[in-house]
């Protein structure tokens, strides 16, 4: 399916404000990007670079006063996300080296010491993709979906314990289940069609089978129709905008949308475009 996805920003600087942004998604697995525009007012000069994640990233100096960002793409998604129930539990040593930071405690995901919980959850399941689906599942049956219920300094732990949150917290919570199993996971940032209500979102993704899987616990049933904007071990590596001074968020706006059947055959022969001024991607405001 065809998407349109974006989302906007409006800022107000106290004083000059330097900016890190992520809000930029790359064609990659399930998503073809086949055209951005990217508008920042007033006009500043954007840099771009990738980080250590492979997240395409931008950095501006917002002036004094009013500042806006508005990002819009239409994408190409994949309609389904595949399962492999049954996908065997990758040993350590045989893991990608690029990988074993994954497999380790970080900020929200206190994994070492969440390992009763997870093999509790877990007995029974054979190791691996099963694992990670009684996982995923159980969050989804036992902690309660509310706004207003965590912060930004809520952990994994806070939410087993507290057994609420929103979708940042479901992730964190299933990242370090999967971890205390020695089974990688990350945190993934992004949109997803027909959310309700509309934000940006969350989900993880495991390391089983010697490839990565999605897994979402805020939804019943695997779905599709995903635009993933960045990778990171937890919220700290993957904000939407990272400020560096005096800022305030006044409003952010997110929509997902179908691109109807006639706009997506005239899409379809148009070249993909990138304007000149896209910028990086990157942010404060966490997903919900």
């Amino acid at each position: 399916m065809q998407l349109n996805a974006g989302c906007e920003l409006q800022f107000d600087a106290k004083e000059t404000t330097p900016l890190i942004l992520m809000l930029r998604p790359r064609s990659g697995d399930g998503q073809w990007i086949m055209k951005e525009e990217y508008d920042i007012t007033p006009a500043v000069t954007v840099t771009e670079f990738t980080d250590m994640y492979g997240n395409l990233c931008q950095r501006v100096i917002a002036p004094e006063g009013p500042f806006s960002i508005n990002f819009s793409a239409t994408v190409q998604t994949a309609d389904d996300i595949d399962v492999a129930p049954g996908a065997p539990y990758t040993p350590i040593e045989e893991l990608p080296d690029e990988l074993l930071h994954y497999t380790l405690p970080s900020r929200y995901c206190q994994s070492d010491m969440q390992g009763n919980l997870a093999a509790d959850i877990t007995n029974g399941a054979l190791p691996g993709y099963d694992q990670v689906e009684a996982i995923r599942s159980w969050i989804h049956t036992n902690i309660k979906y509310q706004y207003g219920t965590s912060n930004a300094s809520t952990s994994a732990v806070d939410t087993a314990q507290s057994r609420v949150g929103v979708c940042r917290d479901y992730t964190h919570l299933g990242i370090s289940l999967c971890r205390s199993l020695n089974i990688p996971a990350r945190m993934v940032v992004g949109y997803l069609y027909k959310l309700d209500p509309m934000d940006m979102h969350a989900w993880f993704e495991a390391y089983v089978g010697g490839r990565w899987y999605t897994f979402d616990a805020t939804q019943d049933k695997p779905r599709g129709n995903r635009i993933t904007v960045a990778y990171g071990r937890d919220a700290a590596d993957v904000a939407f905008t990272t400020q560096f001074g005096n800022m305030d968020l006044n409003t952010m706006r997110v929509w997902v949308d179908a691109v109807d059947e006639a706009e997506a055959e005239k899409k379809a022969v148009e070249p993909a475009t990138v304007p000149a001024e896209a910028g990086s991607t990157n942010q404060t405001t966490t997903a919900a």
